[in-house]
């Protein structure tokens, strides 16, 4: 397929694209023809305050190279938001073909020192602010296919490896992202039937999100958002049609499928408490060690 028509005149919803990676994903989605809603409250890093200004600022920048996009700043997190945004691509574009869940915040904290705000808040926007535009666009593909209707639709999550793998201070984040990876299974299995493939994309780049690490320029340079972009303008396209509830880790150093659970090694039940401990120990000593968050950053 030539990727100057990869995305043409499809619809696109893109998350949190005000800044970062979902800004890349827009420019991209845009550069390849499709028509993007660029959504993104405007706010701070810890999701807290709001501002139209970066939405509005990638519509012109998008606009001004010859695309099609419209802002929206409604809070992914709110269903109401989160059903209008939905229903503005319809209403704008005439229907909705890609829904790219990518707002998040971050809010890192260890365990014993982490409060009940800053855990509800980071779990609701990344998990609920995934739950509730994916319900909102499957509720609108799933009566088109009932109507008839055929879809070539994609939902296009946004994992983490602190949720694959686990990272230090990371609880409530690592979380949400681990939720969104057996959601996005789930979400794929439920929704094929209707045309609708799922995936998620667990990305590497630094955005304002790890504006406080302390990083030389080529790193910055390796792990820019836009290395991520055509990962997600390809899942957008309709060349990635056979392809649904899978994982992928894509950044400047790696294109990655994440395996996800396997049943490891195993034995009869045991009968007494008193036999668990070897035979746990048996089995770990012939289970693949799992990945590690350290190994793959």
């Amino acid at each position: 397929m030539s990727e100057a028509v990869m995305c043409a005149g499809r619809t696109c919803i893109v998350t949190g694209a005000g800044r970062g990676l979902g800004r890349e994903y827009a420019l991209l989605l845009a550069q390849h023809g499709a028509h993007v809603v660029v959504n993104d409250v405007g706010g701070d890093r810890d999701g807290t305050g709001g501002s139209g200004g970066p939405a509005n600022d990638v519509v012109e920048e998008i606009t001004a190279r010859g695309g099609s996009a419209i802002a929206n700043t409604d809070d992914v997190s709110s269903w109401d938001g989160a059903a209008r945004l939905v229903r503005q691509a319809i209403d704008m574009f005439g229907g909705l073909d890609v829904l790219v869940n990518n707002a998040g915040i971050l809010r890192d904290r260890m365990l014993f020192s982490m409060s009940e705000d800053e855990w509800d808040a980071v779990v609701r926007v990344h998990l609920k602010g995934t739950f509730a535009p994916s319900r909102h666009a499957a509720a609108y593909w799933r009566e088109r296919a009932k109507a008839g209707e055929t879809n070539d639709a994609r939902l296009i999550n946004t994992t983490s490896v602190s949720g694959l793998y686990a990272n230090v201070g990371q609880t409530n984040y690592g979380s949400a992202k681990a939720g969104i990876a057996a959601f996005t299974q789930i979400a794929a299995q439920e929704l094929g039937r209707y045309g609708v493939t799922v995936n998620a994309i667990a990305p590497g780049a630094l955005t304002r999100l790890t504006a406080s690490l302390e990083i030389t320029d080529e790193i910055r340079s390796t792990f820019s958002p836009a290395a991520v972009a055509p990962v997600i303008t390809w899942l957008a396209s309709a060349d990635s049609r056979d392809v649904t509830g899978q994982v992928i880790e894509a950044s400047g150093i790696v294109l990655a499928v994440a395996e996800g659970w396997h049943r490891g090694p195993g034995v009869d039940p045991v009968e007494s408490p008193g036999e668990v401990g070897e035979a746990v120990r048996r089995l770990l000593a012939d289970a693949r060690p799992r990945t590690l968050f350290h190994e793959v950053n």
